[in-house]
Formats: C-alpha cells, sequence, structure tokens
C-alpha cells in the first residue's frame, strides 16, 4: 500500500481526482462537494446570529469558532471561522436562509463566496 496526499481546492480538481481512481462518473457527480474543504472568516456577527449559525454548522457535521465571549454572552458581536465541505455549507445555506436576523443575506454572500472558482 502506497499513500498519496492530495489537494483539492476546487470543484475540477475533486471531480478529476475521484475518476483517477475509476469512480463511477454519476458518483462523482455526487461526491465532488464533498471533497473540497472551505473555510471562510466572517467578521462582526451579531451574537444571536452567531449563535444560530454554530449551531447549525454542528448540526450538518461542519464547524464554527466564535469568541468566548460568544458563549458567555458577554459580547455583542463576534468574528467567526466557519468550517466545512461545499456539501455541508450547501445544507446550511438553505437552512440559514430560513432563519432571521440577517442571516438571509449573510447566506447569499456566502453562497457567492463559496462558489465562484469552485
Amino acid at each position: 500500500m502506497e499513500f498519496a496526499k492530495i489537494e483539492i481546492p476546487d470543484l475540477r480538481s475533486a471531480e478529476q481526482a475521484l475518476l483517477s481512481v475509476g469512480a463511477d462518473p454519476r458518483g462523482v457527480a455526487i461526491m465532488k462537494e464533498k471533497a473540497v474543504f472551505r473555510v471562510v472568516k466572517v467578521m462582526g456577527v451579531p451574537l444571536r446570529a452567531a449563535n444560530l449559525i454554530k449551531q447549525t454548522f454542528l448540526a450538518h457535521g461542519a464547524e464554527a469558532a466564535v469568541s468566548r465571549e460568544t458563549a458567555v454572552f458577554s459580547a455583542e458581536e463576534t468574528d467567526m471561522i466557519l468550517m466545512g465541505t461545499l456539501a455541508q455549507y450547501k445544507a446550511i445555506l438553505a437552512r440559514l436562509r430560513e432563519q432571521p436576523f440577517g442571516l438571509r443575506g449573510l447566506s447569499e454572500t456566502l453562497e457567492k463566496i463559496l462558489w465562484e472558482n469552485s
């Protein structure tokens, strides 16, 4: 057995990597968004929105880092680091569009950022 670390920066690279191991093209269409990982920093997120975002990311197996003050409700806003695959983001953004506190706008902006150059 041999191992090779590969970088998959976008959907085209994911598709090529999956096809290179002989994966079925129909399966590749399903899997490619699971192979691309994205990290996004969002600054100045209101506390109520940040808590909903964090819960939604965790519910989808992704992660969202917030300031320590967010957990004890001693801050009005926080910066966040969002981490997940494109597949996770797709599900998360669909859920966030339904939420209050400006999360529809945040989800629309995130969608543009995540899928440009993907």
